[in-house]
């Protein structure tokens, strides 16, 4: 068993394994699908230059027509948006599974990776080492070494330099918390392929949308600039901004950038409403 072990233990710290562990010992299980082959390898220690440059290539040539044969086969979004700590209208009843800082202070135990995305990419110089593992998969980095620890007041502190960087918060498209809260960019992360492939389906905006008061808007565009999904737009004859509520994600950036806080994020669909 311990030569199997010597054997085996490699391909899991490689990412190509995935380990659990259970009363009559370690089980190995394969990886189950692409897009997690792609996060377990990209962090792994010391990954083979050609293997990042293979993924590279890949999501710049291949991803967007997968990611659409993908999408039409979903039942469900794999991923949402999760707002940003701002203000949020009082009436709205925020729920666990979309309050990001609840996530993080709720779960057991927390570790901290670099975005696989930006391990292959990271053209775009935005912080790399912001992807926060909750639960079993803060277990799964600490054992592989491709992640450290963080405690609940050192993650919610990484939530807000990564809301100060422009980085929308992502998270499992589930009921409960999920184990993984990805701070995202707009040009290395792959979870956009669905803005632009036009379906729409792999990640899911969040339960509020931006609203804009017309009186409060100064035009200084700022909001444009911090928005990854062209929801924001200059009504040039009256120099405001105004929302495209069909495209807009519901991440708050914009309203974080908004000096003169004419921007809100306000419930746009049911109270009720859960993931799918």
């Amino acid at each position: 068993m311990e030569t199997v072990t010597r054997m085996i233990d490699p391909l899991f710290a490689k990412g190509l394994l995935f380990k659990s562990r259970k009363p009559d010992g370690a089980r190995y299980y394969r990886v189950r699908h692409l897009m997690q082959l792609h996060d377990s390898t990209a962090v792994a220690l010391d990954p083979p230059a050609d293997l990042l440059l293979l993924w590279k290539r890949f999501m710049d040539e291949e991803w967007d027509d997968f990611s659409r044969k993908l999408e039409e086969v979903l039942p469900a979004s794999v991923l949402r948006v999760v707002p940003v700590g701002v203000t949020i209208e009082p009436e709205s009843r925020v729920l666990g599974f979309e309050d990001v800082r609840a996530m993080v202070t709720e779960a057991n135990s927390l570790a901290v990776t670099r975005c696989s995305c930006r391990a292959i990419d990271g053209a775009c110089g935005k912080p790399l080492e912001v992807c926060i593992q909750l639960d079993r998969a803060a277990d799964y980095a600490l054992e592989r070494g491709t992640g450290r620890a963080l405690s609940a007041d050192e993650a919610i502190e990484m939530l807000e330099l990564c809301e100060r960087e422009g980085l929308v918060h992502v998270a499992e498209n589930k009921r409960s918390r999920g184990l993984v809260i990805c701070n995202c960019c707009k040009d290395c992360c792959v979870n956009w392929a669905s803005v632009r492939t036009g379906l729409g389906k792999f990640a899911a905006p969040s339960r509020f949308r931006a609203t804009v008061d017309a009186d409060a808007c100064n035009g200084c565009e700022d909001c444009l600039e911090r928005c990854f999904f062209d929801a924001l737009e200059m009504d040039e004859e009256e120099r405001i901004a105004r929302v495209h509520d069909e495209r807009c994600m519901g991440c708050g950036l914009c309203q974080l950038a908004c000096d003169p806080v004419a921007i809100s994020m306000v419930e746009a669909r049911s109270e009720d409403f859960v993931p799918a």
